[in-house]
């Protein structure tokens, strides 16, 4: 039986939206640097790269929405930190900014690498930005091309 999958092939032209908070901006930026690397290793040119900068995780799905809005993107890296606090307002954003990216991937038909770091400290924030568990930035913008090349193959 057949296997199709998204490792291999070619990826569409048009441009790629990564969409990052400033709020803990030495973790994001770390994952931005990630992303872009990633996504110039798999052919991207930087003129087909869109940064754009918003002021916490929580702005991501509307800077998604935004950035969908124009047919040449063809898909999006979110990219953002939130640290649990004294209060549960970590698990609202956290939630609320997973279910709608989700969801804009579903309705869209254009995928999302998710990049929501949900982190109960800042070393967990610094081990997923470049630290001992990786980068989260790469992994999301592997899987938001994987995606890419796998939406190519079942067309």
């Amino acid at each position: 039986m057949p296997t199709i999958d998204g490792t291999t092939g070619s990826l569409p032209s048009g441009r790629v939206a990564i969409i990052a908070s400033r709020y803990n901006a030495n973790i994001c930026d770390a994952m931005v640097e990630g992303s872009i690397r990633t996504l110039k290793e798999a052919g991207v040119s930087e003129e087909h790269l869109w940064i754009i900068r918003v002021p916490g995780a929580w702005e991501l799905c509307w800077a998604v929405e935004q950035a969908f809005q124009h047919p040449n993107v063809v898909g999006a890296v979110a990219l953002g930190c939130v640290i649990r606090g004294e209060t549960t307002h970590d698990e609202h954003i956290n939630r609320a900014v997973s279910d709608t990216l989700m969801e804009q991937t579903v309705r869209t038909g254009r995928p999302v690498g998710f990049g929501l770091l949900t982190c109960n400290n800042v070393e967990q924030a610094i081990q997923r930005s470049g630290g001992t568990v990786g980068n989260k930035g790469e992994e999301a913008a592997e899987a938001m091309l994987e995606m890419l090349r796998l939406q190519a193959k079942m067309r």
